[in-house]
């Protein structure tokens, strides 16, 4: 097999299944992970034997963070979860790594994502920074399919 170069990045897209997108600088959290269950036991020679066998799965928050813009569809999708409609909320999405070029670098595909919170940013008009807003997502599951 051929070595190959790491992708590179310029951003990540989301779509939203056509309820909202967007462009993110930042994104972390596309993983999983099994809680490690330990097992005791006794070997043949009555030693002691811990064996870690793997627990339930569970798939990490999704967080992305952008400098904040006049879109207002990130903050609606939250509103409706405050509002207590996290069914209606609830929708499979896309996050695409894009790179420098534009192209698409890699996909991975979330099933029922809703956001759990949203964070604006943090005035301070002495330091002229871009204002960061950030989104957390949870998931069922998700799979890289490019």
């Amino acid at each position: 097999m051929a070595e190959q170069d790491p992708l590179v990045s310029a951003f990540f897209r989301l779509d939203l299944s056509g309820k909202a997108s967007g462009a993110f600088r930042e994104c972390t959290g596309l993983g999983s992970e099994h809680e490690v269950v330990e097992e005791k036991s006794a070997g043949p020679d009555g030693k002691a034997i811990l064996k870690k066998l793997p627990g339930r799965m569970k798939f990490t928050d999704i967080t992305l963070k952008r400098g904040i813009t006049s879109s207002m569809d990130m903050w609606a999708w939250r509103k409706t979860v405050e509002d207590g409609q996290v069914e209606t909320a609830r929708i499979n999405a896309s996050i695409v790594m894009v790179k420098p070029d534009g192209t698409e670098a890699a996909r991975w595909n979330i099933n029922n994502a809703w956001p759990s919170k949203i964070t604006g940013p943090t005035a301070n008009a002495t330091t002229g920074e871009v204002g960061i807003e950030e989104l957390v997502i949870v998931h069922e599951s998700y799979t890289r399919v490019s």
